[in-house]
């Protein structure tokens, strides 16, 4: 595994602070309610729903695909490499990340990251369906 560079760093970061007013909005409008059988199933209870893509002017990368991860009461994402840098935010329900080095809980509103070829998985610990709205960053 390679170490991440300054310039990576930066544009992670230049990345994720000029994501977070997209996000802001997105957690101040109503979340949308998915059907059960709405997009692709990932893992049992786990399905990913394709919201939209977009050029990017962001040096780094060439395009960003925003998708949901709806994830029913209990479910489970394992633990999965991630295939590109991303930020991440919580639009409903409740949620336990674990990573190599760490384990957070996050709730409606909150905002982290993963890097590309990190590992990551995830558990909605509500009572109700929780959606992660991912921004995925596509390499230039």
């Amino acid at each position: 595994m390679k170490t991440m560079n300054r310039r990576s760093a930066i544009a992670l970061g230049v990345t994720a602070a000029a994501m977070a007013p997209l996000f802001t909005t997105a957690t101040v409008a109503k979340t949308k309610k998915y059907g059960p059988k709405e997009g692709k199933e990932i893992a049992p209870g786990v399905r990913l729903v394709e919201v939209g893509t977009g050029n990017s002017d962001i040096p780094a990368y060439k395009s960003i695909a925003i998708v949901d991860l709806v994830f029913q009461p209990g479910a489970h994402a394992p633990q999965s490499v991630m295939p590109n840098d991303m930020v991440c935010t919580i639009t409903s329900g409740a949620f336990t990340i674990k990573k190599v080095d760490k384990e957070f809980k996050l709730k409606v509103g909150d905002v982290y990251t993963c890097s590309k070829g990190k590992t990551d998985e995830a558990t909605n610990t509500s009572k109700e369906v929780g959606v992660h709205r991912i921004a995925m960053l596509i390499p230039a």
